[in-house]
């Protein structure tokens, strides 16, 4: 096991009550203070892997480790676990059952056995994080559906974990939304809080990850570094995945000379940026159509 590695699967397999394998004898590391993101097609064992994760799931076989230690699944080990890895479900509805916000929030908190003094100053600091400050006595009913995610990534916050999981984000949500939480995903990652969120946009994972880990059938088929996406294409072919249309216009670009080789840009934003600063001679010569 890395030195670094906060969590890691070791041939974890999962079979459901119905015979259906979640995993199959995944191996991941998973480094502190870190952005993963998981990435791969629909039914590749993303929302699996996550479940097993904060041990909401045990795995019929293999093992997890946290910190270099095995598991506990007993009462007392799940709660300590939950209390350092929390998860966001996709569907926010899957997680909200209190009819207030700040009721919401709070509800961690106050399992743990905090005074009101300390529950009551954690569940503002976990609004304000996420950019509600001052929901806290709105009804939760009354939410958008990308407020209501926020109000569950508070929830969680509230707990104060290590480690913050998310099931697809970026579901649901309109692009100023997404552009929001992703901001908010910004401020936790600069907390050191290590982010493991599942994914199949390669888009964003490519702009916001650290590290790419691909998952199909089950299994983590490749671990990369972000920025070494680019030798892994036959990986992200049987995840299901394309390149980055920011490396592949790089790669294009880089060939005919326009820009340097090297270093990809981690966006299309920033391509377009690195062409804008580019002298205009460099686009001289006939262009013929």
């Amino acid at each position: 096991m890395s030195m670094s590695a906060l969590i890691e699967l070791e041939a974890v397999e999962h079979r459901f009550s119905d015979g259906s394998e979640g995993l199959r004898g995944c191996n991941l590391s998973l480094g502190a203070g870190r952005r993963h993101a998981l990435l791969g097609a629909n039914g590749a064992g993303k929302t699996t892997l996550l479940e097993h994760l904060n041990g909401l799931l045990r795995p019929s076989a293999g093992q997890l480790r946290w910190h270099g230690k095995p598991y506990d699944y007993g009462r007392a080990g799940l709660s300590e676990l939950r209390r350092r890895v929390g998860l966001v479900f996709q569907n926010p509805d899957r997680q909200l059952f209190s009819a207030l916000v700040e009721e919401d929030v709070s509800f961690g908190p106050l399992n743990l056995g905090l005074d009101d003094a300390t529950v009551r100053a954690r569940v503002a600091s976990a609004l304000e994080a996420v950019g509600l400050d001052g929901y806290g006595r709105r009804p939760v009913h009354h939410l958008s559906f990308g407020q209501k995610k926020r109000v569950c990534i508070a929830g969680v916050l509230a707990m104060e974990p290590e480690v913050l999981l998310l099931d697809e984000p970026m579901a649901g949500l309109d692009a100023p939304m997404q552009v929001e939480l992703e901001a908010l995903l910004d401020r936790l990652a600069a907390r050191g809080v290590t982010t493991i969120l599942s994914t199949h946009d390669v888009d964003f994972a490519w702009r916001w990850a650290d590290d790419i880990h691909l998952m199909a059938a089950g299994r983590c088929i490749a671990s990369t570094p972000a920025r070494n996406l680019r030798a892994h294409g036959d990986a992200l072919q049987a995840a299901g995945q394309r390149l980055p249309q920011a490396l592949v216009l790089h790669t294009e670009l880089a060939a005919r000379g326009v820009l340097p080789a090297g270093a990809a840009p981690r966006s299309m934003d920033a391509l377009l940026a690195a062409l804008r600063a580019l002298p205009i001679t460099e686009f001289s010569g006939e262009i013929q159509i």
